[in-house]
């Protein structure tokens, strides 16, 4: 990456499916995604719990001696429902609190394959960061062109004017770990001059929670 400023990221937050799906190139995906992690000496925030793909990067992870962090529900805590998670553990009341933290704690955001809550958390962040709540960056690892659909319709979205071309780069893909990585940290975050105006105040709570109310 000679000539490119790189972001250090030293904690990256990974949404994935609590399921190892049907292919067991998701598996291998993920368990080498957390091995890339630990030889860059980056930490891994996640979900928690040791289910599905989340148990396969999070195990990797803590085997090159890096940092865990489960950022859990307490509701799913009960009747050990998930499993017990690989590291430190956060429990919190509601879902938008453990995104909020996840979005607070974290460097950078990695989408593996995934369900409903891994596309909803995706896009929580590229909306976020769209309203340069943050400007941290996101990327999906397209393993056996799983994320080829969602992909074709975000540009699809662009053609149609309803997502617009600076928007479009926030979302970053790749198909191997590396390379990934790579692109997180190169890149630069080009916020939409109106949108980059909009006040979000934090939170006066003694829990430093951020507050996502919009000052206009």
């Amino acid at each position: 990456m000679e000539g490119v400023s790189v972001r250090k990221i030293k904690k990256i937050c990974v949404f994935c499916g609590a399921n190892s799906g049907k292919d067991v190139a998701f598996v291998n995906a993920a368990f080498h995604l957390g091995e890339v992690l630990g030889k860059r000496k980056i930490d891994l925030v996640y979900g928690g719990g040791k289910l599905g793909l989340m148990g396969c990067v999070s195990t990797a992870v803590a085997q090159h001696e890096r940092q865990v962090l489960g950022i859990i529900p307490s509701a799913f805590t009960v009747n050990n429902l998930v499993g017990e998670t690989c590291g430190k553990e956060i429990k919190v009341a509601t879902m938008q609190e453990r995104l909020v933290m996840m979005m607070e704690l974290s460097d950078a955001f990695i989408a593996l394959p995934g369900g409903f809550g891994t596309l909803e958390e995706l896009f929580q962040m590229i909306s976020w960061a769209q309203l340069s709540i943050h400007n941290k960056p996101i990327g999906v690892l397209n393993i056996n062109g799983f994320f080829n659909g969602l992909l074709s319709f975000v540009d699809h979205a662009v053609k149609q004017e309803f997502i617009t071309p600076r928007a479009r780069k926030i979302l970053i893909s790749a198909t191997t770990a590396d390379e990934l990585v790579d692109k997180l940290q190169a890149f630069r975050f080009e916020s939409d001059p109106a949108l980059s105006k909009l006040k979000w105040s934090p939170s006066s709570s003694q829990k430093e929670k951020l507050d996502l109310t919009l000052h206009l």
